[in-house]
């Protein structure tokens, strides 16, 4: 697997834009992303039970399994519990980029069907519909395939976002060049259980809508569902996925080396973006990762990794720069996870080095100095060792800061 400098631009047949449509103040707040060709399509959605309009959209279009063409979406209104006119805006959207795009070449998407939505921003408002059918009119024309327009577009999609998150992966089949690129939005409101989180992947490999959805649900299970800023779980989480196969490679089919290939560079570029949410947390001053070894399945690992990244004592630990070793174990202890913790060590480390505070299940005298420079990084890892089992897990978080609630307090006004 291959990096690139560079972001969607790097697929064959796609093309993008992002704009200022006019539903924020100054910044782009519309973006397109267009396969040239029919693509295949798959998404994973938030579980919580208040559902925007646009996700209440899309589950339906990927139920269908129908080709998808373009992806539309807009930041600055969530257009979530938005009611049924809300739904309608949502159709509304899909409807105008088709025709704007001249999807429908009598093929009948001109409905709409040939278009996925996703809106993120203020909860309850009204689309300001208007602004939004001029702005996919305006994308439309800027559409293109250069490195200007993917970073527009990754920008386009950003809220409390302190920057843009993207990434392009090559990978090699049957001697052809397949790329996989990314980009996400993400900063608060991030506890995915599937963050306001949206992620759009697309790649010119070949591969069935069925293949492309499985792989997608695995991958989410490691990936963005093994992130917390704050414990929210939104009502805008997407994950969408095309392929369009460009790239004129044989058929990706499940079981094969092939299969395990892309699904390593696929994976690959969800934890990359995952990780780069958290990086950006609301007020966020230290990412934490947390691994946990030795556990008796991997479903406890997980359990355990995510308990310690969302306590709010130990991200606020973390904040103060504080070895409160206790706050961890604490954590572990209610995450309702199977281990002994009596037969638990946890460390600490950082650029500055390792220091062990716990041994099987006891305390170890550690020097307060030494603590404070591992602690005093940015980048902080805490490791549980069991003794348990065999499996591994690792979660990736932030700490709590006054700055978040500083953002969040004032995020309407």
């Amino acid at each position: 697997m291959k990096l690139l400098d560079s972001g969607l631009n790097a697929v064959q047949g796609y093309k993008s834009a992002g704009i200022h449509a006019g539903i924020k103040k100054a910044k782009k707040d519309l973006a397109l992303i267009v396969s040239d060709i029919p693509a295949a399509a798959a998404g994973v959605f938030t579980i919580n039970k208040v559902q925007a309009a646009p996700v209440t959209y899309d589950k339906a279009v990927i139920a269908a399994g129908k080709p998808v063409r373009a992806i539309v979406v807009n930041s600055g209104n969530a257009n979530a519990c938005t009611g049924k006119p809300g739904l309608a805006d949502a159709e509304i959207m899909a409807k105008t980029t088709a025709a704007a795009l001249d999807l429908g070449l009598g093929l009948g998407a001109e409905d709409g069907s040939a278009v996925l939505v996703c809106s993120t921003g203020v909860i309850g408002v009204p689309l300001p519909m208007e602004k939004v059918e001029s702005g996919i009119k305006m994308a439309a024309q800027k559409l293109s395939s250069t490195r200007e327009s993917a970073i527009d577009t990754a920008e386009a999609i950003l809220t409390t976002d302190t920057f843009k998150k993207e990434i392009a992966v090559e990978i090699i089949i049957d001697g052809k060049p397949v790329v996989l690129a990314g980009i996400a939005k993400g900063s608060g409101m991030i506890h995915p259980n599937m963050a306001t989180l949206l992620s759009f992947i697309i790649t010119d490999a070949n591969i069935e809508a069925e293949t492309l959805q499985g792989l997608l649900g695995t991958s989410i299970s490691s990936t963005y569902n093994m992130i917390s800023v704050d414990g929210d779980t939104s009502t805008n989480d997407t994950v969408l996925a095309l392929a369009n196969g460009a790239s004129n490679t044989p058929l990706i089919e499940r079981g094969t080396e092939v299969a395990t290939k892309f699904a390593e560079a696929f994976d690959y570029v969800h934890a990359y973006l995952a990780k780069q949410i958290v990086r950006d947390g609301e007020g966020a001053s230290k990412f934490i990762e947390t691994k946990i070894v030795g556990a008796v399945q991997e479903a406890d690992a997980k359990l355990l990794a995510k308990s310690i990244i969302t306590s709010n004592l130990v991200k606020t630990a973390i904040f103060g720069e504080d070895a409160n070793w206790g706050r961890i174990l604490c954590a572990m202890g209610y995450s309702g996870a199977r281990f002994n913790p009596d037969t638990v060590d946890l460390t600490i480390a950082s650029s500055q080095g390792e220091i062990l505070l716990l041994r099987q299940g006891a305390p170890v005298p550690f020097d307060e100095e030494i603590a404070l420079a591992i602690l005093k990084e940015h980048d902080i890892v805490i490791t549980a060792t069991l003794q348990d089992g065999k499996a591994e897990a690792t979660a990736w978080g932030c700490d709590l800061s006054y700055e978040y609630v500083k953002i969040n307090g004032e995020y309407r006004t």
